[in-house]
Formats: structure tokens, sequence, C-alpha cells
């Protein structure tokens, strides 16, 4: 199997799936990068690109590659539509930012008006926003810290503090050192912590939120462990989830995905 080369940690969450998925395909299939540059209508040097989160692949390339290695392409293609809405939304905030810096992309910057007056324009008008914005995140963040008050400890149970109106999931917040309960029961014949009822999320280094709780607290009660229960997906969690698969005769990458779920939840 191919020894890749971590993600950069700035990947969107949504594209990360999709290439973590695109590694597996390939790393399954036992293709090399020149095989599947003569099986497909793309380069060694383009799958390369794709396959290290340099660039997004086309949705031609995702779906040549799930055909080669005998994939569900309708899968593959609704990732390459999540992860390219993601890829598109990334590209619009950097090309937002350039002009809050008051350059437009592509434009060459305009000289100040005649007579050193002030001019009044779109970077004002974006500096009040910015500034509106900005004060909408702290009350928005204030808000979260008063809901989950993670100062208090754990006095809640793994129900209580993943409760929330309706059938909304409460905001994840993660606080440094802070280990939460488990508690994992048998629900419907599948083990549960309470946290999350994932079969299908992928996670892997840098990954945070309640999955990756439920997935630290499924691995500590058969017995491999996570170290601190916390909702951050670290080396020693990808360690426990290495030893799981192996025990389990997965593919032992410690990416928590579709088959390693559904062990866990055994």
């Amino acid at each position: 199997m191919s020894r890749w080369k971590e993600l950069p940690a700035s990947l969107d969450q949504r594209v990360r799936q999709l290439v973590v998925q695109l590694r597996r395909l390939k790393d399954r299939s036992g293709l090399s990068l020149a095989a599947l540059a003569a099986k497909t209508s793309y380069s060694s040097s383009s799958w390369e690109r794709y396959l290290n989160g340099r660039q997004l692949p086309p949705r031609d390339a995702v779906e040549e590659l799930a055909r080669v290695c005998g994939a569900d392409v309708t899968k593959m293609l609704v990732l390459h539509e999540v992860a390219a809405e993601a890829w598109t939304d990334e590209a619009a905030e950097t090309e937002e930012g350039e002009e809050t810096a008051g350059v437009a992309p592509g434009a060459p910057t305009a000289p100040p008006p005649a007579g050193g007056g002030a001019r009044p324009g779109p970077r004002r008008t974006t500096t009040v926003v910015l500034a509106v914005a900005v004060v909408a995140l702290a009350v928005a963040l204030a808000a979260v810290l008063l809901a989950t008050r993670p100062w208090q400890g754990d006095r809640t149970t793994a129900g209580q503090e993943h409760a929330a109106v309706g059938d909304t999931p409460a905001p994840f917040v993660f606080v440094q050192g802070r280990s939460r309960p488990c508690d994992v029961q048998r629900h419907d014949g599948d083990l549960r912590a309470g946290y999350s009822a994932t079969r299908t999320t992928l996670m892997d280094l840098k990954s945070s939120g309640w999955e990756v709780l439920e997935a630290q607290c499924l691995l500590r009660y058969h017995g491999f462990d996570p170290g601190l229960t916390d909702g951050s997906y670290g080396e020693r969690s990808k360690d426990a989830a290495r030893a799981f698969q192996k025990a389990r005769g997965l593919v032992v990458d410690g990416i928590v995905g579709p088959d390693t779920w559904k062990e866990l939840r055994r």
C-alpha cells in the first residue's frame, strides 16, 4: 500500500473526504500512478496533484478512476460535487480577501484622488461590513460558550451535553485537555456512545467534532485506548484506530470510514 503524504491542514474537510476516497480506490486497485495514467485520460503528474490535495480533480477524472477501480460511480460523483462547492467557496473567500485589501484580482491599483482628499468607495463599505461581521461572530461565539459552558467540566452526561432544540445537535466546542464521558450502549443492534449515529463519516488527523468523540468512545469500549476522549482526532486516536483495524482484518490506515464504523458499531 502507498505511503501517502499527509494532506494540507488547510484543506477543507469536504475536499479531504474526496481525496481520501480516491486514495483508497487507487490503493485497492494496486495501480501505480503510471498505470493509472495509462488507463485514464489524465497524466501521472496530474494524478499526483489530485491525490495529494494540491488540485481539485475534474469530474471526468473522478468518474474514470471509479470505473477503472470498479467503484460506485454515483457515490464518487456526489463526493466530487460536494468537494467542488467547498473548493469554489475557498476561492471566493480568497478573492474577497484580496478585494478587502484594496486590490481587485487581476486589476492594477487605482491612483489616489488629486488633492489628497479622502474618496469614499468600496473599501470603506467593506470595512464597515467586516466590522459588523466581527461583532456578529463575537456574539455567536459568546452564545455558544454560554450554552456549552466548557469551564464547568463534565457535569452533564453524554446525552445531555449533545442535546439541542429539536433534532439539531448542539455546536461542538473543543476544549484543550478536557475528556468527555463515554456511556456506550446498544441501540437497535448498534453500539452507540450518544454523540453521533454516523456510519459513514470519514475521519483522519485534524478532524474534530461529535463524530470523532463517538469513534473515540467506541474505540475505548472495544479495548483500544484513543487517549483523551475530547473530540479531536490526533496521533493517539489514529494509532488506536490502526490497532483496531488490524484486529478486525480491515485496511490498516488509521482513517475511520464506513468499513471501520461498521466494525465499531458491532
